[in-house]
């Protein structure tokens, strides 16, 4: 069972709680530039997704054959491989979402999440583990880019993968063309980053109650800082983990600092004065 959680959690991390671009705000310059339909945003995620799976794999296989002083180097060059060989085949088989996304499609070579990936997981885990972060990273940042893509084609152009919304009309609701644009496209970005980091700090975020054992207690650094967790001391054996108290932790200060003013600044105050 810890197994399973421990695969199912290395997958879930790309969507939420490390989501490559809302959340490490990563390969911010494909989100902006070629999410102005949810059709463009979809295809750039699964193009990216593709190529950090194949690169994860090639290079957690080679990773203990390609020295570390041209490591950096090599990931590159694999990654521009395996980059060429997806334009070809975009060439070939999607040639209007190639002309679409244009430059961004060799641009890949140089994002930060494929590069970051190699670098951080890949170089360090086997293949299965490699492919599996791979497809969780690249599961949310084509989340992310289609989410983004949709709510500017549909607010800026009225319409969702060419389709025209029927409540989008001359005499009812009109697109607002700004979603269009650059600053459009920053101004969905924030929010959506805003709407991931409330949702981490709702799935991710523990309370101070869940981490207040003896493994995680900042005082239960020693045998000898462990006084709040027994009544007497033990000299025969381990000290069985215990909760500590309501009141083993300080209360925190009430009164404001220097910077939100208050006694603590005004006495700052007199201080500087009777310096000079």
């Amino acid at each position: 069972m810890a197994k399973k959680n421990s695969i199912l959690n290395e997958f879930l991390k790309g969507i939420i709680k490390e989501n490559p671009l809302l959340v490490l705000t990563l390969g911010t310059c494909p989100a902006l530039a070629v999410t102005t339909s949810a059709s463009n945003g979809l295809g750039m995620g699964a193009a990216s997704t593709a190529v950090l799976i194949l690169s994860n794999s090639v290079i957690s296989l080679l990773r203990k054959a390609i020295p570390d002083r041209i490591r950096i180097p090599a990931y590159i060059t694999i990654i521009a491989s395996l980059v060429t060989v997806l334009q070809f085949l975009l060439q070939a088989y999607v040639p209007a979402l190639n002309a679409s996304l244009g430059i961004f499609i060799p641009l890949i070579t140089v994002n930060c999440i494929i590069l970051g990936r190699a670098e951080a997981f890949a170089n360090s885990h086997g293949v299965g583990r490699s492919v599996l972060d791979a497809l969780g990273m690249g599961a949310g940042f084509t989340l992310a880019l289609f989410a983004i893509g949709s709510l500017r084609e549909i607010l800026g152009f009225g319409t969702f993968f060419g389709i025209q919304m029927p409540w989008i009309t001359e005499n009812g609701l009109r697109p607002m063309m700004i979603f269009g644009l650059p600053a459009g496209g920053f101004a969905v970005f924030g929010l959506m980053v805003a709407l991931m980091q409330k949702l981490s700090r709702r799935f991710y975020a523990r309370q101070p109650q869940a981490t207040m054992d003896r493994q995680h207690y900042p005082g239960s650094i020693s045998a000898h800082t462990d006084a709040i967790y027994e009544e007497k001391e033990v000299f025969d054996g381990p000290r069985p983990p215990r909760v500590p108290g309501a009141d083993a932790v300080p209360e925190a200060m009430k009164e404001p600092g220097i910077l939100a003013g208050g006694k603590n600044a005004e006495s700052a105050d007199k201080d500087k004065e009777e310096a000079k």
